[in-house]
């Protein structure tokens, strides 16, 4: 089988945007594909957190991961920092990779304006004279600006042929297949192979927000999350954006009450969402009932998960367990890559 490789930084709770737009088809995946999923908890130190932090986020992702049907029988999943080849395979894809193109890359700009206070009307030139500027006291990690060699290195590490990705990470793909070629090239060898973006499907689902923008995030401040109890689903529905109706029959929807509709779409019954479309239509919709009866869908989609992930995350035992077991498959697979790695170099393996 073809092997898919995919990892998550573990910074907060999954919400219903990264289980449709990603879980979901991790489910499938793992039933077609060789498939390692990790969580990167190695990427999230490119903010600092705090120890605490880094170890509760992992076994909140875990935990939420296994409550949503991803099958440790069926897929290897592991924590990233269980994995040491992949630090000693980044040392390698850093030593050819050029300072000037890591800088470039759209990623790399925007973290480092936001670290740096940037604003976006701020040019290129500023951010580089900041990056370079001594008596700033805000830094610019080396670590943000490797990110895509460390992402590479976790790819290709199991000779993954397709990484899901969403559209944001598309540049970092397109890194990790230049320094798969670099290694090839450098060192005369066909070893590893291109990793190409997929995502099963004509498309991704993308989850709106409630908040009237385009994409549900943590950033943003606009998820409902998988582990959120039924009351606080309500209140955060019950807010979402809305406008005073349509004044004019099949009106075309504003943005905001799209956002609505197509998450009607996404967990509630056809037969609910032509109901609400039909009055929606009609100029007879009631945004009340509309959000009032989405609150009760989501919630019922939500719950048995939630109820999942509080049992598996009170079952320490298991949950280690997994994480060991997955550790050891992880390893077991990048360490026979990085022997041949070593041996391709000029060093001894292992």
């Amino acid at each position: 089988m073809e092997t898919v490789v995919s990892g998550i930084r573990p910074t907060g709770n999954l919400h219903l945007g990264n289980y449709f737009g990603a879980v979901k088809s991790f489910l499938q995946m793992q039933e077609e594909y060789n498939c390692f999923f990790f969580i990167a908890d190695w990427h999230s130190l490119t903010t600092h957190p705090h120890p605490d932090n880094i170890r509760n986020s992992a076994k909140t992702i875990l935990s939420e991961y296994l409550a949503c049907g991803l099958d440790p029988e069926k897929a290897t999943i592991y924590v990233q920092s269980d994995v040491p080849e992949v630090v000693e395979l980044y040392l390698y894809l850093n030593m050819n990779a050029g300072i000037g193109e890591l800088m470039r890359t759209a990623s790399f700009k925007d973290k480092a304006r936001q670290q740096l206070h940037i604003s976006r009307e701020g040019s290129e030139g500023d951010v580089e004279r900041e990056i370079f500027n001594e008596g700033n006291k805000h830094s610019v990690s080396a670590g943000l600006l490797t990110y895509p060699t460390l992402m590479a290195a976790d790819i290709i590490i199991h000779k993954a042929l397709k990484v899901p990705v969403g559209k944001d990470q598309e540049q970092n793909m397109e890194m990790a297949r230049r320094f798969a070629r670099r290694f090839n090239t450098t060192y005369g060898v066909e070893f590893f192979p291109i990793p190409a973006s997929f995502h099963l499907g004509e498309r991704s689902v993308k989850v709106p927000g409630l908040d009237g923008s385009g994409k549900m995030g943590k950033s943003e401040g606009n998820a409902i999350y998988l582990i959120d109890d039924e009351k606080t689903i309500k209140k955060k529905v019950m807010k979402a954006v809305t406008d005073q109706g349509p004044t004019e029959p099949n009106s075309e929807k504003p943005a905001p009450i799209q956002n609505l509709f197509t998450m009607m779409e996404i967990v509630s019954t056809k037969d609910t969402y032509d109901y609400f479309n039909e009055k929606y239509n009609n100029c007879e919709i009631r945004y009340g009932d509309m959000k009032k009866q989405l609150a009760v869908d989501i919630n019922a989609f939500c719950a048995p998960i939630r109820e999942r992930i509080l049992d598996i995350a009170a079952n320490t035992e298991y949950m280690e367990k997994v994480a060991r077991e997955g550790a050891a498959k992880a390893r077991e697979s990048a360490a026979k890559t990085l022997n041949e790695v070593r041996q391709i170099i000029g060093f001894r393996p292992y």
